[in-house]
């Protein structure tokens, strides 16, 4: 049910005034506090423009497969509000734990990331014998598991012969690293060497059997095309009436941390400058647009001639407790 409301880009409250039932009901069937009654589900099924056996089939929602800084799970609901109405390809050139676009699961889409063992993750859902090596490492990566094998894997990539490792390998050692380091992080050095210290994790579980399962199904079936270059390079056949969403590392906030370590690059306010400016030259186009990023005055400055929708969010990956709270965030769209 909030599945497809969100693909709808309904509110609970607007699926309230559709249904005829109390919003407050609604909150309690998607958390699955409550059982419904058939009449409900006819309700529900007439306000969501879908069959009855749609609601009563058990919905499979893809979920990342990592931890990332910037994820966008928790803002999911506010983001399919401001979708386009209808679009045609869908680009996402910082594609991150890819949160947005799993949820969305579109069809044909072109997704792009700076961070080239990320990348070797995502290729691995796409062919099978990767698919099965990258399981199969994950799971010696498992019962390996100790502080100093820890330190062991992440010493790989000062290794000469790193990027010509197989995908699966680095994609392996990727992953390992995010469940068992401190917090989830992926962090390097300005020599683009991971230098994140161990989560001091007594066991470590590095993937969910099933949304494997169903992340290899979503990319055997559909035309995903991952890419791993810069993001104007990636976006250089978008055309009118396509869809990209930028989620880049955010401008920093004055007085609090802001992290923008993905790379070995980080991503100053030149870079912020010229991601507008991309920005504004694919509006021009005629493609949709739409940017996630914090509330600050820089860039509001930055996208003043569009439109600007400020949400709050939580900062969930901090090194210190206090730093994680809410904070404003906005959804920059130019339509």
């Amino acid at each position: 049910m909030k599945e497809l409301r969100l693909q709808q880009g309904l509110s609970q409250d607007e699926l309230s005034i559709y249904s005829g039932i109390d919003r407050s009901q609604i909150t309690k069937i998607e958390q699955g506090k409550v059982n419904v009654t058939l009449e409900t589900i006819e309700k529900l099924s007439r306000a969501l423009q879908t069959k009855t056996s749609v609601l009563l089939e058990e919905t499979k929602m893809l979920h990342p497969f990592v931890k990332w800084a910037g994820g966008k799970s928790q803002l999911l609901e506010k983001l399919h509000l401001y979708l386009p109405k209808k679009y045609n390809n869908y680009f996402e050139p910082f594609i991150g734990g890819g949160s947005f676009f799993l949820n969305l699961k579109p069809g044909k889409a072109i997704i792009n990331d700076f961070n080239s063992e990320l990348v070797c993750a995502y290729r691995c859902f796409q062919d099978e014998d990767d698919f099965n090596n990258l399981k199969r490492e994950l799971k010696n990566h498992e019962s390996n598991h100790s502080e100093e094998y820890y330190y062991h894997i992440r010493s790989m990539d000062k290794d000469d012969n790193f990027l010509s490792l197989p995908i699966y390998i680095r994609a392996a050692r990727m992953i390992y690293l995010n469940k068992a380091c401190f917090n989830g992080l992926y962090r390097v050095n300005s020599k683009g060497y991971f230098n994140v210290p161990s989560g001091r994790k007594k066991k470590v579980n590095t993937y969910d059997e099933e949304n494997f399962i169903l992340l290899r199904e979503y990319f055997k079936n559909n035309d995903i095309t991952i890419l791993n270059t810069d993001f104007e390079e990636a976006l250089k056949n978008a055309k009118a009436n396509d869809f990209i969403y930028f989620d880049p590392p955010y401008d920093v906030i004055e007085n609090k941390n802001s992290f923008t370590s993905y790379a070995k690059n980080s991503f100053d306010k030149n870079e912020q400058i010229r991601l507008a400016k991309l920005y504004k030259k694919l509006s021009n186009k005629g493609v949709f647009v739409m940017l996630s990023n914090h509330n600050t005055t820089f860039i509001n400055e930055l996208y003043k001639d569009f439109n600007i929708h400020v949400v709050n969010a939580k900062r969930l990956i901090n090194s210190k407790a206090d730093g994680r709270g809410d904070v404003e965030e906005v959804i920059i769209t130019n339509y």
